[in-house]
């Protein structure tokens, strides 16, 4: 199996005029406003008393616990935020924020390293006891993952230490030698942090531990026999059931969870959206680590089902509300889809990972469609109001009567009573530099473009690239070339698959390389004397349409311009924008528009509103045909509600 190197920090720094800016807001906004939010200093916001949750842990308060019974980890992934951001530049009053909680954090935990709020303060004695409902394993993954982070930007051992400590307690409760538990997360996630310590400590029962919670799951009947052995109660109702978590979720909880099967035996994503791609990620990541092919291969065909039967055209994932699940083949609702932002973050962390294993352009397009639409709709352009669910409809009345659609929110909301999602952008934003480049032997594969300067290492020496766009408005991108020995090297470009046409230039000069099968052309040749590449991508507003067995689009098209998806608003068009009909044969152009958010292109289109009869009163008439022409006007879907509540909608009727 190829290994095709994912960067270190110091290769890559990202300098762009478009993700500068949110890299910035994360750090000078969101995470700012994340840290009051966790210390309930925001009003009328869902209170989170997280950190006060330490403070009881650790004895320096009274009180009982609050909230979700995974309510550490939106610490964990705020400190993790800090250290992405902290690796970028040091910043004392972040870092003097971060040593605070990580004081209080080292208080709280356990002799024998266990960490958890929930069980110190309210259930000490059932430590363990359900796996399968209680995200012990989650929130430890989110606290060695934050912990790496500030380790590696800091270089602190406070924080790592107390990683190891818990890392090593875990070690000590599971696995397969006698007296040691058989079993494995309810809520993956570990199995992604255990890799990350095995690379920062060397210590390899951390990738045996993490081997073995993707080996053993689906094998044995271990979620089963802790639900008997605790009298067959759910901890969320604290109801005798039939079978866990059956409130919520019409789909058998082994497929909700994703051990219906040994994971080298699926091959099509189930269940919970987010926990399956953060199990996916795990996958591929050890895949690479131990040459298993088998594991890749089933890695591999559950990719091939997200992306070529369940993904919406804005990068996200989880087609129902009911266990924040996937659901079947082609079943891609619109008004009451589920599109968690964390799913579609994962999404990319799994893309990411399968690039080790192979070069395929395939990765950067999900990638992309993720990044600039339902991670970057996730948050507004203000960094202070977050949407969890990510839908491509909306119509706010409906949202509020309606209990199929309650989970629909029609404005970004101040924070969540589960609020894994705001902080996932946050960290996940702060470490974008790692999703630009792979490398491997004397080649560069470039999958994002995002303006950076970086200097990478190769067999044979260091590639030095100065890359410049003006993505994702523009489709031109820069790349100045140089490295220190004559040893010829590959740059390979990805060919977005909207870009009908490209055009690529050395030094002026056209170059005629043809797309490869696997989505990217190559420039292979010296260069120590620096070079510029200019790739002309054919970025243009154009008609999509989706496949036929996705019968909710049938009849409507959406509208696609480079990496963004369009949608429109009731701000633009009015009210009831299911009366709207575009003219599919007719021009779209495009303008700049400095009224919005940022400054951003939108696009025009000739369209038809289907007018009112004189009886609105009446439920039902006569049908008569009634219209008038009128210009339709899309925005980017990631720029929607940050200009007041209203109707939206990325799928538009045509004819």
């Amino acid at each position: 199996m190829k290994l095709f190197r994912l960067l270190e920090k110091q290769e890559c720094t990202v300098v762009d005029p478009f993700w500068s800016r949110y890299i910035s807001l994360i750090k000078d906004v969101v995470i700012p406003y994340q840290w009051d939010i966790l210390n309930d200093r925001i009003p009328e916001s869902e209170p989170s008393h997280a950190i006060d949750n330490f403070l009881i842990a650790a004895g320096d308060m009274k009180g009982r616990f609050y909230g979700q019974v995974f309510q550490d980890s939106d610490v964990f992934k705020w400190l993790e935020a800090v250290g992405n951001v902290l690796m970028l530049e040091r910043n004392e009053v972040l870092e003097e924020r971060a040593d605070s909680v990580i004081d209080i954090i080292v208080r709280a935990q356990q002799p024998d390293g266990y960490l958890n709020t929930y069980f110190i303060i309210e259930e000490p004695d059932k430590r363990w006891t359900n796996v399968l409902e209680c995200h012990e394993l989650y929130c430890a993954g989110h606290f060695i993952e934050g912990a790496v982070a500030y380790y590696l930007a800091t270089g602190k051992e406070k924080v790592y230490q107390a990683a190891l400590k818990l890392a090593d307690h875990i070690d000590s409760v599971f696995g397969p030698e006698e007296g040691k538990l058989h079993g494995y997360p309810g809520h993956q996630e570990i199995e992604i942090a255990l890799l990350k310590l095995y690379d920062v400590s060397g210590r390899k029962r951390y990738l045996e531990l993490a081997q073995y919670f993707i080996d053993t799951r689906g094998t044995n009947h271990f979620f089963e026999k802790e639900f008997d052995e605790r009298g067959r109660e759910c901890f969320w109702t604290k109801e005798k059931m039939e079978e866990p978590n059956q409130r919520y979720n019409q789909f058998p909880y082994s497929y909700y969870n994703q051990f219906h099967k040994p994971v080298r035996e699926q091959n099509r994503a189930v269940g919970h959206a987010v926990r399956g791609v953060y199990m996916y990620t795990a996958m591929a990541d050890l895949a690479v680590r131990i040459n298993d092919e088998e594991l890749f291969a089933a890695g591999k065909a559950i990719w091939n089902n997200i992306v070529g039967r369940q993904l919406y055209i804005t990068g996200g994932i989880g087609a129902t509300h009911s266990g924040e699940a996937f659901t079947g083949d082609y079943d891609l609702p619109n008004d009451t889809n589920y599109s968690e932002t964390c799913a579609s973050i994962g999404l990319i962390f799994f893309a990411q990972k399968m690039l080790q294993a192979e070069a395929d352009g395939v990765y950067g397009d999900v990638m992309e469609q993720a990044l600039y639409n339902t991670i970057l709709g996730g948050m507004n352009y203000d960094g202070n109001r977050f949407f969890y669910v990510n839908p491509l409809a909306v119509v706010p009345e409906a949202c509020e009567y309606n209990t199929e659609r309650s989970h629909v929110k029609p404005e970004r909301q101040k924070w969540f009573a589960c609020a894994c999602c705001p902080p996932n952008i946050a960290r996940f934003i702060a470490g974008l530099w790692r999703y630009v480049y792979t490398a491997r032997g004397n080649k560069v594969y470039v999958h994002l473009y995002i303006g950076n300067e970086s200097s990478i290492k190769l067999r044979d020496g260091v590639l030095n690239l100065i890359q410049k766009t003006d993505y994702p408005w523009g489709g031109k991108v820069t790349i100045k070339v140089k490295a220190d020995t004559a040893v010829p090297f590959r740059i390979a470009l990805r060919i977005p698959r909207w870009s009908r046409n490209y055009k690529i230039s050395v030094n002026g000069e056209p170059v005629l390389a043809d797309r490869e099968e696997n989505g990217f052309v190559c420039l292979e040749r010296s260069w120590e004397e620096e070079a510029e590449i200019v790739l002309e991508l054919d970025i243009k507003a154009f008609l999509v349409k989706a496949n036929q067995k996705i019968h909710y689009n049938a009849g409507r098209a959406a509208i696609v311009r480079g990496p963004l998806v369009y949608c429109l608003e009731e701000k633009d068009n009015g009210k009831y924008l299911d009366q709207i009909v575009v003219e599919a044969g007719a021009n779209l152009t495009e303008e700049m528009d400095f009224e919005m958010p940022g400054s951003c292109v939108t696009v025009k289109a000739k369209g038809f509103r289907e007018t009112a009869q004189s009886c609105e009163d009446v439920l039902y008439m006569p049908y008569e045909s009634r219209e008038e022409e009128m210009t339709v006007k899309a925005v980017p879907y990631f720029l929607w509600n940050n200009r007041g509540k209203g109707e939206m909608q990325v799928w538009m009727r045509v004819r």
